[in-house]
């Protein structure tokens, strides 16, 4: 089996569910936003503040771009669609899995949007943001999946069940 990428909003899911299904695959575990801050050495809030949203997501491009893995499950940060390059790196080396949210449950789920080192493009809240995105999201996804009112096992059950029907 190929990798599977996660794809979605801050607060959906994916890199708690990430882990949790790799495990349960037997596969091993990237989370970008990780990988983001330690090739950088900085925080994704600071890389904001620093580059600014188009020069973080020009950063992020080009790290997802750079990630040759086998057997992993892959949890993207939730700005990664703005990447088309890296997205279509994603989408030759895997099954792309959006994890879909409502506006209203995000809200719950997320907090602070500067803490979480958002790329905002000039928005301000969590709607206007994912709102911003959702078309992406739907666009690169192979597999939508929604996560309202879902617990971590019950996701992880129904994408692994997917998984290996793959």
């Amino acid at each position: 089996m190929k990798n599977i990428i996660l794809i979605g909003m801050p607060g959906s899911g994916k890199s708690t569910l990430g882990v949790v299904l790799a495990k349960k695959l037997g596969y091993k575990f990237i989370d970008s936003d990780l990988l983001i801050q330690e090739k950088y050495g900085k925080t994704l809030e600071r890389l904001i503040e620093e580059y600014g949203d188009a020069g973080f997501i020009k950063l992020e491009n080009d790290v997802n771009c750079g990630i040759e893995a086998e057997r992993t499950v892959i949890a993207t940060g939730g700005s990664a669609v703005y990447g088309s390059e890296a997205m279509e790196h994603f989408k030759k080396t895997g099954t792309v899995i959006y994890l879909e949210v409502s506006g209203s449950e995000l809200e719950e789920r997320v907090g602070s949007l500067k803490e979480r080192g958002v790329v905002s493009n000039g928005k301000t809240s969590v709607e206007e943001i994912f709102a911003d995105r959702k078309n992406l999201y739907r666009k690169y996804a192979d597999i939508t999946l929604s996560q309202n009112g879902k617990k971590i096992r019950e996701s992880v059950e129904e994408i692994y069940n997917i998984v290996v029907g793959l």
